[in-house]
């Protein structure tokens, strides 16, 4: 083997470098640019050898090492693309100069690692700042399930720490249902709109959580957490609310029922009796009468004004579902019922009054029942075997002639002899015809004030329509038509005239002449030096004078020859001073 010389390992040392190495003599000439110094720079070693260093590689800097003799270390250089960092020290031998070297070290790809390494912090800060910031919880896991990552929010809902739950298995968190993390990492598919208890509180959450897969790896799981504890509440208090609403339902009292004919009253004085009594009363009468203002009465005047007033009109209900809002029903009763079940009408009325509107309409197995319900004084949930005893006062009613329907098969007898224990008649519209002024005056008054209107005033040929006229609707039907006349007035029109009112079968308008809305000269010849004002305030008194004397002092009554309000009669009698 051909003994290796020191120039020649030397050459081999330095054409092996990974490092470039470049070096002078002390003359400023290039004695040695090794093959890692042609790839940094891009020069070729004959290009630059033998030649002076700042014709070549003026960046080098070794000329001002050789002059001074002072090592210049980690000097950042640039070479195109290529960055670099390059150490220069002075060649001494016995003392002397005698050139000098550099040592180039190619760092772009640590410089590149450097950015990326700063950028991924960066993106960490954020995301961690993301984390930190929302309020939905937020649990990471790994791909054997075990927690890598947990944020404020998740330890705020579960009550867990990072100490519970970091490289722990993910079911340790839960403590009502199955872990979804675990879940998910079986069968790589997300879950959405889980509900499950948590932590040590057992927190209600619902919760979605979705594989995380990187390059087609499945690396993990990312959940995120609601708290619906609040929601729940929420809902509660909505159904509190409900419940409040139905119970502050009876807003009626007998002060409410208008009306001074002997049929009306004699409806009322039968309605005051039964609410002295714990007697279930049935009102019966057509529809549109208000047979719902005497149930709010009744329940108002009676020893369970205090107690909840519960309204259901069994005709509004679809029967399937009747039975179960009327007695409620058990977890698991039927396909959707609510978990705990939930209370019916029934049960909520406990201490107060049902008022089971359109009772007629019910269908024959719910009527069997209800009967149980008004013998026994208990009710039974669907789905559900032990009866709950309840203290209710039923107030029933119906427009349906239930005597003809027990003969027809559709009514139970026993069931109607059950309510019908205090019975109450209605009059119809029709039946108390006497009425109709009041009521028109009290209706025009109070659709006026809901409308935002100025009251106005029914004419006396108005109310003779009204008193001609059958009214199948009743009441409601009244107030319909008041209404309309309201909304068919211009906004400079006081009186509700014949021309205001929707057209009613069986009456016609009274004809008005052509030039009905031309003055027209007085038949009176008018005192001399009086203003219209005057003679208007003068008639108008003299009307009123005459009227209450053939009221003798009735006011009320006066009101409705004149067919005005009762309160516009007392502005009136006020402005002329008539009191």
């Amino acid at each position: 083997m051909p003994e290796t010389t020191n120039s020649t390992l030397l050459e081999i040392i330095l054409n092996s470098s990974f490092e470039a190495i470049l070096a002078i003599n002390n003359a400023g000439i290039v004695t040695v640019f090794n093959p890692a110094a042609e790839r940094i720079t891009g020069l070729k070693a004959a290009d630059v050898l033998g030649k002076p260093v700042t014709q070549t590689i003026p960046s080098s800097c070794l000329l001002r090492v050789l002059k001074t003799g002072l090592s210049e270390l980690h000097q950042m250089l640039q070479f195109g693309d290529i960055t670099v960092i390059s150490d220069r020290f002075p060649v001494i031998i016995n003392k002397e100069i005698v050139g000098a070297v550099a040592i180039l070290r190619d760092v772009t790809k640590i410089k590149k690692l450097n950015q990326e390494i700063v950028d991924l912090k960066e993106k960490r800060a954020w995301l961690e700042a993301i984390l930190y910031a929302t309020n939905d919880a937020i649990t990471v896991v790994d791909e054997k399930g075990n927690g890598m990552l947990i944020n404020p929010a998740y330890m705020k809902i579960t009550g867990l720490t990072e100490a519970d739950v970091i490289d722990k298995p993910a079911s340790v968190a839960v403590t009502g249902g199955e872990s979804m993390h675990l879940k998910v990492l079986q069968t790589r598919q997300p879950v959405r709109g889980v509900r499950l208890k948590m932590g040590p509180m057992k927190k209600e959450v619902v919760v979605n959580v979705a594989p995380v897969i990187m390059e087609g790896k499945l690396r993990g799981s990312v959940g995120v957490i609601q708290d619906i504890s609040e929601i729940m509440q929420l809902s509660e208090e909505l159904a509190n609310a409900r419940k409040l609403i139905r119970h502050l339902q009876a807003k009626y009292t007998f002060d409410d029922i208008i009306g001074s004919s002997e049929q009306i009253k004699a409806a009322i004085a039968q309605a005051k009796h039964a609410s002295d009594t714990p007697a279930t009363v049935l009102l019966r009468g057509e529809s549109g009468t208000g047979k719902e203002l005497f149930a709010h009465a009744i329940h108002n005047v009676s020893n369970r004004s205090r107690r909840p007033f519960v309204r259901v009109n069994c005709m509004a209900i679809v029967q399937s579902l009747l039975e179960s809002e009327l007695f409620g029903y058990e977890e698991g009763a039927f396909t959707g019922a609510g978990r705990g079940g939930k209370k019916g009408y029934f049960e909520e009325a406990d201490g107060g009054t049902i008022f089971l509107d359109e009772i007629g309409d019910m269908d024959l197995a719910l009527q069997a029942k209800l009967l149980r319900v008004l013998q026994e004084k208990e009710i039974i949930r669907v789905g559900g075997t032990n009866p709950i005893a309840i203290n209710v006062r039923v107030i029933a009613a119906t427009n349906a002639n239930l005597e003809q329907r027990i003969r027809e098969g559709t009514f139970r007898e026993d069931l109607y002899y059950r309510l019908n224990v205090v019975p109450v008649f209605i009059p119809p519209l029709r039946g108390r015809k006497n009425d109709i002024p009041i009521l028109a005056a009290y209706l025009c008054e109070k659709t006026a004030q809901e409308y935002k209107r100025k009251v106005p005033e029914l004419s006396p040929a108005v109310i003779d329509m009204f008193m001609t006229y059958d009214w199948p609707g009743n009441i409601r039907e009244l107030e319909n038509v008041v209404g309309r006349s309201i909304i068919n007035l211009n906004s400079n029109e006081e009186i509700i005239l014949p021309k205001h009112i929707p057209s009613l079968p069986g009456t016609a308008k009274p004809q008005w002449p052509a030039d009905s809305n031309k003055l027209r000269e007085p038949e009176v010849e008018p005192p001399p030096n009086q203003t219209l004002s005057k003679l208007l305030d003068s008639t108008e008194k003299g009307i009123l004078q005459k009227t209450l004397q053939r009221t003798k002092g009735n006011k009320t009554e006066a009101a409705k020859q004149l067919g005005i309000a009762v309160r516009s009669l007392y502005y009136k009698l006020e402005k002329h001073g008539l009191q």
